[in-house]
């Protein structure tokens, strides 16, 4: 990581302003104080890899807090944040929740108004947009300021991940850098998923069934055999209920499974690291039982087929794989 900030050689009295204004614009505008005036010390490295944004923030205790006005003007509502917790313990108010982390807890919080009260310690700060979320867990106020703690075996995994990742990201290519970001975010959404999986309040149950639906389909997507009743039974309710929740939301579920069956395989298209597989081996590593059947649905969805997809993407993708004789 580059260290961007640190109050080091900052005088006393104006080390929270200069934490304010050049650290606090990072994110989003806050007001800074410590408690009974105590001195402030703070550092900040960042990273970004791939397209993914990585803050280390250490700093002394502090309370930070985003104004409603704050986050009407110069918030953003397409952004989330991560938050891993490193060392130290905070209290988050947010959304009508009031979370504390301890180390190796996992949290996503957004620009709207907020307080924290935060311990001396650090903290990884990933800076995500929201709909990367919302695709698979539903509207990000059911898990906004909700904690994955460090004893879900998901967050340990995440958490592992994440900071290893941080570690050996100078040594990454730009592809394998993304790639890796990508993987990252998937694991951050598996925690969120089990957390959510969790007691939750009975009026957002079936939003949770959604959402785990979601997340299994996710896992599961190369396995032709995927099909709403199969959905269903793996939920633990009945077809016709799963039916009526994916509805209620403007979904059918067939649709939805078909329709993340492509979105992958549209990915997979582009991906340099899928530039050896051929058109037939892709589609059915996306759930397709047949070429001849993805190449339909495919076109229907995209308005060209998967090899006229591939090589407008990526031209050298399709050279390369014509060359190889393993495009098909």
């Amino acid at each position: 990581m580059q260290p961007f900030f640190s109050t080091d050689g900052t005088h006393p009295r104006n080390a929270v302003r200069q934490w304010r204004e050049l650290v606090c614009e990072r994110l989003v505008p806050a007001e800074i104080e410590t408690p009974d005036g105590l001195p402030f010390q703070g550092r900040l490295d960042v990273t970004c890899i791939g397209a993914m944004p990585i803050s280390h923030f250490w700093h002394t205790t502090v309370r930070t807090r985003i104004t409603d006005a704050e986050a009407r003007r110069r918030g953003n509502p397409d952004r989330v944040f991560v938050l891993l917790k490193l060392s130290g313990r905070d209290t988050i108010q947010q959304l009508d929740r009031e979370a504390k982390t301890k180390p190796g807890d996992l949290i996503l919080l957004d620009s709207s108004s907020s307080v924290m009260e935060a311990e001396t310690g650090n903290s990884l700060v990933i800076d995500l947009p929201r709909q990367r979320f919302e695709t698979v867990l539903g509207p990000s106020r059911l898990y906004t300021a909700l904690t994955a703690a460090a004893d879900l075996a998901s967050t340990t995994l995440t958490g592992s991940y994440l900071q290893e990742l941080v570690r050996v990201s100078d040594r990454l290519t730009p592809d394998a850098a993304e790639r890796m970001a990508s993987i990252g975010v998937d694991l951050i959404v598996a925690s969120l998923a089990e957390r959510m999986a969790q007691e939750v309040p009975r009026s957002v149950h079936g939003n949770v069934t959604v959402q785990r639906a979601k997340a299994y389909v996710e896992a599961n997507l190369s396995d032709p055999n995927l099909d709403p009743p199969r959905l269903a039974a793996a939920m633990g309710v009945s077809l016709r209920r799963l039916q009526e929740l994916f509805h209620e939301r403007g979904r059918h579920i067939s649709d939805y499974i078909w329709g993340r069956r492509l979105e992958v395989a549209a990915k997979r298209l582009t991906d340099p690291a899928c530039a050896t597989l051929s058109i037939g081996l892709l589609a059915y590593g996306c759930g397709f039982s047949s070429q001849a059947h993805f190449a339909r649905r495919f076109k229907d969805r995209y308005d060209v087929s998967p090899r006229e997809y591939r090589q407008a993407h990526r031209p050298d993708v399709e050279v390369f794989a014509s060359a190889s004789g393993l495009s098909s």
